[in-house]
């Protein structure tokens, strides 16, 4: 199996970490003048590592292989979230490109051959994972032109223009090049800490299903208006998303979530009585049939609550995401890579967060890895992981990758 080098590794993640640095983690918005400088700082990474690297008309950066036969795509993204971590994203193209280093610079897989891709925008300042769906080819023109961010509200063409990236191409996947896909990343979360492992490896990314929950009442007086003649919309929202929290852990799965991002009342004064008040609502699991359950208790309480109550309440359903299944050949094959490097120190489980992988497995069979997050913190600047999980995950991912390209 090729052997990577630790200290390459490493100082390529250290130098990243330096463009736009912020406290201990990253401030590296999609297309600020210090993303552009990252996708830069790559170009010339992949180039020095023997690939073809280019940058394409949505920001993707891309590094092929000259290898013959079938490659290995891998790849994550460089942009990160306001003021935040160092690693989500970093760390999977890194592990990418190390990877082709690592096989490239062994004779016995030197003709297995990776692309290096990092996806424009996973994080979302202009839209949702525009690179990774632009590169499978559903992105159109008009997203493009419809696209804001989603801070300043700057259009993306523009954004796109002051980059230098305007007039060039979009890049589109051709599956028939590929075995497959490979992403690493930070777990992001406590699972592998806790249990002290060291590798995870991901069965399936789940599915986010968001809704729009809205009480409608009666807005009155709220020093005239007696508690027993009350249509309080607000009260009523309340009281619902209470029950919700009370039933879901009866019907949800071992690692189902649910969250309430946002509550608003209208009109949101002190002296008066909300005549409405809307909530946005959104759970997550791998297993459809949990999703489905999960959405069944939920409009069952709205019925009960309209049933019962002086308010109407609606539901809107926002999305439906389909959980992303990993291929069960790829997962063998990070778990056989973690069984020589480190025996016993991987466990499969599922990612609650969303990856580029989700859309890349529309195309090809794809496979995710996980190393541990320290106190399972990320989108934040405090988030970490500690060099020697890094080394390791770099070491195990190569292997596995290396392993499946050999197998053809």
């Amino acid at each position: 199996m090729p052997s990577i080098k630790p200290d390459r590794v490493l100082g390529d993640l250290y130098a990243l970490r330096q463009i736009g640095a912020y406290k201990t983690g990253v401030h590296r918005p999609t297309f600020s003048p210090e993303d552009v400088a990252s996708r830069q700082w790559l170009v010339d990474r992949m180039t020095e590592a023997g690939l073809d690297a280019r940058i394409d008309g949505i920001g993707n950066v891309l590094g092929s292989s000259r290898a013959p036969g079938r490659k290995m795509l891998s790849g994550s993204h460089i942009e990160t979230q306001n003021h935040a971590g160092w690693l989500d994203g970093a760390l999977g193209v890194i592990y990418a490109l190390e990877a082709a280093r690592a096989l490239r610079d062994d004779p016995a897989t030197r003709d297995l051959g990776v692309d290096v891709i990092a996806f424009c925008d996973e994080e979302g300042h202009f839209g949702s994972f525009l690179g990774s769906r632009s590169f499978i080819g559903e992105v159109t023109e008009a997203d493009i032109d419809n696209a804001r961010d989603r801070t300043h509200g700057k259009p993306m063409r523009k954004a796109l223009a002051e980059a230098g990236y305007a007039g060039r191409p979009r890049l589109t996947m051709d599956p028939v090049r590929y075995a497959g896909y490979f992403e690493a990343h930070i777990e992001q979360g406590s699972s592998l800490e806790t249990g002290k492992l060291k590798i995870g490896v991901v069965t399936a990314i789940v599915g986010l299903w968001d809704y729009r929950i809205t009480a409608t009442g009666q807005q009155n007086h709220a020093g005239t208006t007696m508690m027993w003649e009350r249509r309080d919309a607000g009260l009523a929202l309340l009281r619902l998303l209470g029950a919700i929290d009370q039933r879901f852990p009866q019907v949800a799965g071992p690692r189902s979530v649910w969250t309430i991002g946002r509550i608003a009342f209208a009109p949101g004064e002190p002296s008066i009585i909300p005549g409405e008040a809307k909530a946005l609502f959104q759970f997550r699991d791998a297993d459809p049939l949990v999703l489905q359950r999960l959405e069944a208790a939920l409009y069952q309480l709205v019925e009960d609550a309209n049933r019962t109550g002086s308010c109407t309440i609606t539901v809107e359903n926002v999305r439906h995401g389909t959980p992303a299944v990993m291929d069960e050949r790829f997962q063998q094959a990070l778990d056989d890579a973690t069984s020589r490097r480190a025996p016993g120190l991987s466990v499969r489980m599922p990612s609650g967060a969303g990856h580029d992988a989700q859309y890349i497995v529309r195309k090809l069979p794809a496979a995710m890895m996980f190393v541990p997050s320290i106190g399972g913190i990320s989108h934040h600047w405090s988030e970490n992981t500690s060099d020697e999980d890094i080394v390791l995950g770099a070491q195990v991912f190569a292997d596995a990758i290396a392993s499946v390209l050999k197998a053809g």
